[in-house]
């Protein structure tokens, strides 16, 4: 079975550390950590750039010899409202203080020294509606493409509501052919509203060389190196994930299934699905 289920390693501190080299791919990092107010974290970027996303909570932010003062709004990820984040170059460090408590992802991926350090949102992140139906989800771009904001980071959140599936119809960005295709990896850290529910995530290869289907619990992280990535949410609980991408380059260019693609274009025509 691949390993592509990861599991909070603990409650405080920091609960996930994914690197390229743990994940056994190129590009994608990711890292939460859960601090009490008052705690502080420093790291260095090294090689890679990073993309600081304030989860929930509200923090002191340094990066790069910049002093970015307190950000944070929401409390709960599920009060839909614009994240306050942070840009931090390569060959720097960044440092939060919790002034309550806090969960904060770190997003990296290699960095080429094309950007400077700086604030992203919550300015300029609105939050859009994508698909129909049971197929309806709201998204945040933090810095997709059409933000000039990074060297090769993606990174998006997306609500999904109750009784709803998201990342559907199925689709892969697994074959560096841009402008059909881009390689991009990717992660999916999870959470559930209320906090004991559960959703599904299957990733799987039309040639069937991976298919899993897991049952993703608040706080798990979901490895996709190739393949299709669907996930679902049973009625009664609302899903939320942010995503964090990475490649040769910096575009998402994507296929959906040859056998779900009608969903999509069903869609764009304006026919029921």
């Amino acid at each position: 079975m691949a390993d592509l289920l990861r599991k909070p390693v603990g409650t405080t501190g920091k609960v996930h550390d994914i690197t390229p080299e743990t994940a056994g791919w190129g590009y994608v990092g990711f890292g939460l950590f859960h601090l009490k107010a008052g705690e502080t974290v420093t790291e260095p970027t090294n090689d890679t750039e990073v993309i600081l996303v304030l989860v929930e909570g509200k923090a002191e932010i340094t990066g790069a010899g910049q002093n970015f003062g307190e950000l944070g709004e929401r409390m709960s990820v599920f009060e839909r409202i614009p994240p306050h984040c942070v840009y931090v170059p390569n060959g720097s460090d960044w440092s939060a203080t919790a002034s309550t408590d806090l969960t904060l992802a770190v997003c990296t991926a290699p960095g080429k020294g094309g950007h400077a350090a700086q604030v992203i949102g919550p300015i300029g992140i609105d939050l859009e509606e994508r698909g129909k139906g049971a197929n309806t989800r709201y998204i945040h771009n933090i810095g997709m493409e059409n933000r000039d904001v990074a060297d090769s980071l993606l990174v998006t959140e997306v609500f999904t509501p109750s009784g709803n599936w998201s990342s559907y119809p199925p689709h892969r960005h697994d074959e560096d052919n841009f402008p059909e295709m881009t390689y991009l990896e990717e992660t999916y850290y999870h959470r559930l509203n209320p906090s004991q529910g559960f959703g599904f995530q299957r990733v799987y290869t039309e040639d069937g060389e991976l298919d899993e289907t897991m049952a993703v619990a608040d706080g798990d992280v979901v490895l996709v190196p190739k393949g299709h990535h669907p996930c679902g949410v049973p009625y009664g609980y609302e899903m939320y994930y942010l995503n964090v991408m990475a490649g040769p380059r910096r575009n998402w260019r994507f296929q959906n299934h040859p056998d779900h693609d009608w969903i999509y274009q069903a869609s764009i025509a304006g026919d029921p699905v």
